[in-house]
């Protein structure tokens, strides 16, 4: 781990509360059960990176459903990207798989299943009028076999507005309302909080009109200062997507904004709780 990898995680251990270990249950001899994080890009578990690290420190098994190549990445994630000259093409695809499978193994997590579609293509209509069409099925195959009982994924606003991760959360939640085989009604909606989003991008701060108002954050999930330990390592693997300077802002304001809670919003009709299984 960089240096300053290091230094962003003692400070960020020193911001995650003491309660936090008093709130978060102990593991269960229950049957596992199973969490699916649906997402388009390899580094998208970050905004719930600790409570993937908890559930699968307390038994669950977790999964990372990764649905682009991630081939676009270099150059796409403004003052987050690194600004050499990285791998290109096949070489990044190759390169970002690699970092997925660190992240899932910093958190404790399955290793990450990888579809391969066409990064920043998901939504293409008109250049690839098939590529929706395939896709559907795709997911619908794979979260049938994993069953998971909670799923986890972008909201409609796709987190900071990428069209890719917008069509990601339309189609997980598609395959819900119509019934999929296997795909439960346990769908809940991650976000950034703006201070993340600012950090990112400190001259163009956070969109107007993106982030969810706070009362539809009704599932607020806690977790120990040990899954935000993992959480960092995960950030860590993320080379070609993050710099270890960017890493140093993000960082610690959105551990800040979590202080020891990660905020969900139900896709359906639920009650208040402080769990993804119940």
């Amino acid at each position: 781990m960089h240096a300053c990898a290091r230094a962003v995680l003692g400070t960020l251990l020193l911001l995650a509360p003491c309660a936090a270990r008093a709130q978060v249950r102990a593991p269960s001899t229950a049957t596992p059960r199973t969490l699916v994080a649906v997402l388009a890009h390899a580094d998208d578990e970050a905004p719930v990176a600790p409570i993937l690290a908890r559930y699968a420190r307390e038994g669950a098994r977790v999964h990372l459903l990764i649905v682009s190549d991630g081939g676009q990445g270099a150059g796409q994630q403004g003052t987050l990207a690194r600004p050499d000259s990285g791998p290109r093409g096949e070489e990044l695809v190759r390169v970002r798989a690699e970092e997925a499978r660190c992240a899932a193994r910093a958190l404790g997590l399955q290793p990450p299943i990888l579809l391969g579609f066409p990064d920043g293509r998901l939504g293409d209509y008109v250049g690839d009028r098939s590529l929706l069409y395939r896709l559907t099925p795709r997911l619908a195959e794979e979260l049938q076999r994993l069953r998971p009982d909670a799923i986890v994924t972008w909201g409609p606003d796709g987190g900071v507005g990428h069209p890719d991760h917008r069509i990601v959360s339309a189609l997980v939640t598609q395959l819900v309302r119509a019934g999929a085989p296997g795909v439960p009604e346990r769908l809940y909606y991650m976000n950034l909080p703006a201070e993340a989003i600012r950090a990112m991008n400190p001259q163009r701060g956070a969109p107007p009109l993106l982030i969810p108002a706070d009362r539809y954050f009704t599932v607020r999930v806690p977790f120990a200062p040990e899954d935000l330990e993992a959480a960092m390592r995960s950030m860590a693997c993320h080379r070609t997507q993050i710099t270890a300077e960017a890493a140093a802002r993000v960082a610690p304001a959105t551990a800040r904004a979590w202080n020891g809670v990660i905020a969900l919003i139900p896709a359906f009709p639920t009650g208040p709780g402080t769990d993804v299984f119940r």
